[in-house]
């Protein structure tokens, strides 16, 4: 079962989700978000959660079910995800753009 959830050829939810939600908290910590600083390092909780998104995809039926219901949930909540982190990642420098311009 763990030799499951470590092998990236299977398919897995809960992975997934892990991925993603745990690459959101690492780029909130690492943006230090109520003044946000700029740090390049948020690349890799951007790719992390992009590979989190994937494995959810990798989940779709082709058939209507609550289980396809519940897959795109998690795909919204991705798309969500990735858009705070891109948001941590780009926001410090469009605002060094606009002061320094």
């Amino acid at each position: 079962m763990i030799y499951r959830f470590f092998n990236p050829r299977c398919r897995s939810l809960l992975r997934g989700a892990l991925l993603v939600l745990l690459s959101l908290g690492a780029s909130v910590l690492l943006s230090d978000f109520p003044h946000n600083h700029a740090t390049p390092l948020l690349i890799f909780p951007a790719i992390a959660a992009i590979a989190g998104t994937i494995d959810h995809l990798r989940c779709m039926n082709t058939r209507w079910s609550l289980y396809h219901g519940g897959v795109l949930l998690l795909l919204y909540m991705d798309l969500m995800a990735i858009g705070m982190i891109l948001f941590f990642l780009l926001y410090p420098y469009a605002l060094w753009m606009t002061r320094s311009g």
